[in-house]
């Protein structure tokens, strides 16, 4: 058994769960209930002009940006852990196929599943609003499903990669969380407050532009800024600041080092993406299972 074989085992049984239909259902509900809502009242969500096509994607980022996180914790905590609880991984083991297929074939497998129920959410969504606004962007649209179906990938591999570390779905439960708390409800403060310390206590007049990077060390403030290094023109003309993602950094447009431009998101994605498969590859060859 190939890790490709493993991959397609993992999402045909996720086809079949109720869970995977329940996730697309509630992703479809929020991108339709959501995109009525920015077309209705702009204003209230950053675009005191009017509703456009532009305004709505990156309106769609900061729901993706929530949505992803919690999804990949419930589509992919058990994808190791609860093979290794119930036993069945040394079943899985025995076909045979080695530790690194499994976990590569389950990274995949849980990445489509993933990228399945966002991707469908996304075309009602976006289709929705593109009708009632009687106008679509293609390239951008291209580009930004492009990006959002790459950080849904981040995040399942951070998501598995953490269920590789150990044998109990509690424990993945617990791990999963606690990394959705640090880095998407927490870290916002995180830049100032160690900007705080390293100016002895106070604010400086001006913040430096070591702080923008460190907001970007979010996965979603990464991929916020993707967005942005991608679409640059969109963003201007909606006025799309990564700054915005993070601790109210301001950023211009002028010559920047990458540290503190947009394009460091990709950076920090591919980051998540290679150093979780790396470090879940490790504990998962070497754990006693």
């Amino acid at each position: 058994m190939t890790w490709l074989t493993v991959a397609a085992k993992d999402f045909r049984d996720a086809v079949q769960s109720r869970a995977l239909w329940a996730l697309v259902a509630v992703f479809v509900v929020l991108s339709i209930v959501s995109t009525y809502a920015y077309l209705e009242v702009p204003e209230m969500f950053g675009s005191p002009e009017g509703a456009t096509f532009g305004g709505l994607l990156f309106f769609t980022v900061g729901l993706v940006g929530l949505f992803v996180p919690l999804a990949a914790i419930v589509v992919c905590y058990k994808s190791l852990a609860g093979e290794r609880e119930l036993g069945s991984i040394k079943l899985l083991l025995s076909l045979p196929t080695t530790r690194g297929q499994v976990f590569a074939g389950k990274v995949l497998g849980r990445a489509a599943v993933l990228a399945f129920g966002l991707g469908v959410g996304l075309v009602v969504g976006l289709g929705f609003g593109a009708a009632l606004l009687g106008e679509i962007d293609a390239v951008a649209v291209l580009a930004f499903v492009l990006v959002t179906l790459a950080f849904a990938a981040v995040y399942a591999t951070i998501v598995v990669g953490i269920s590789a570390t150990t044998g109990s779905t509690s424990r993945a439960t617990t791990l999963a969380l606690g990394f959705f708390v640090v880095f998407e409800l927490l870290w916002d403060v995180v830049p100032m407050g160690i900007l705080y310390v390293v100016e002895g206590f106070s604010f400086p007049a001006t913040i430096p532009d070591w702080v923008f990077t460190v907001t970007q060390v979010s996965p979603s403030s990464a991929y916020f800024s993707t967005i942005v290094a991608l679409l640059p023109d969109l963003a201007e003309t909606v006025g799309a600041d990564p700054g915005q993602a993070g601790a109210g950094v301001e950023v211009t447009a002028e010559a920047e080092p990458l540290y503190a431009s947009p394009e460091i998101g990709i950076v920090v994605l591919l980051l998540w993406l290679l150093v979780p498969l790396a470090v879940g590859y490790v504990r998962f060859t070497a754990s006693d299972l």
